[in-house]
């Protein structure tokens, strides 16, 4: 698993561990701490940091594998824009047959583009 598979489902899923293991990956993934730096710093072992990050790694897929929830929000974001680009194409079609609606188009599309 790369470093930004494993931050998605920390994302999702971080809420699910404990909080030493919060704190072990957020150090890890988030703040560039190396094992042997976590290690110093929390007074264990560097097998103990590695044993724990591996074991958040697959308890984060197990998660996904069963919920599935990053599958689904990049599900739903797929489709988000391909309704916006469909918003956009009608917005074009819109102003040409009604240019008179030019600002008001205009302000939708700033709208729906917020994020």
């Amino acid at each position: 698993m790369d470093k930004l598979s494993f931050i998605t489902l920390w994302d999702a899923y971080g809420g699910l561990l404990t909080a030493v293991q919060q704190e072990i990956t957020d150090l890890y993934f988030n703040k560039d701490l190396t094992v042997s730096e976590i290690a110093e710093q929390k007074g264990i072992s560097r097998q103990a940091v590695s044993d724990c990050l591996k074991g958040c790694k697959k308890q984060l897929e197990e998660y996904e594998e069963k919920l599935r929830v990053v599958k689904r929000l990049k599900e739903i974001s797929l489709e988000v824009s391909s309704l916006a680009t469909d918003v956009s194409v009608w917005a074009e079609n819109f102003i040409t047959a009604h240019p008179e609606y030019t600002k008001e188009i205009s302000e939708l599309q700033n709208i729906l583009n917020k994020d």
